[in-house]
């Protein structure tokens, strides 16, 4: 499964249609953020991709975790949001 990657200068609703159509199609999607702007974008990304996902009878439930991930040889911790009905 793909990764959603989101950045701080990422549109939230942009976002919110990308999860939206991987829960669609997969029933689950992963949303990765690095930095207080890019989770900022991902936490509303998720909120509004609730209301898309009510639209079609699914309610969804989100749940965080830390994880390490390599970016150019450098280890950041990056925040990674699982989404996928209750």
């Amino acid at each position: 499964m793909d990764i959603i990657k989101v950045a701080s200068k990422s549109r939230s609703t942009a976002v919110a249609g990308a999860i939206a159509g991987v829960i669609r199609g997969s029933g689950r999607a992963d949303v990765q953020a690095i930095g207080a702007g890019a989770v900022n974008q991902a936490v509303k990304a998720v909120a509004i991709a609730r209301g898309y996902l009510a639209l079609d009878g699914l309610d969804v439930i989100s749940i965080p975790s830390f994880v390490e991930v390599d970016i150019d040889g450098q280890e950041r911790t990056a925040i990674r949001i699982v989404v996928e009905p209750r």
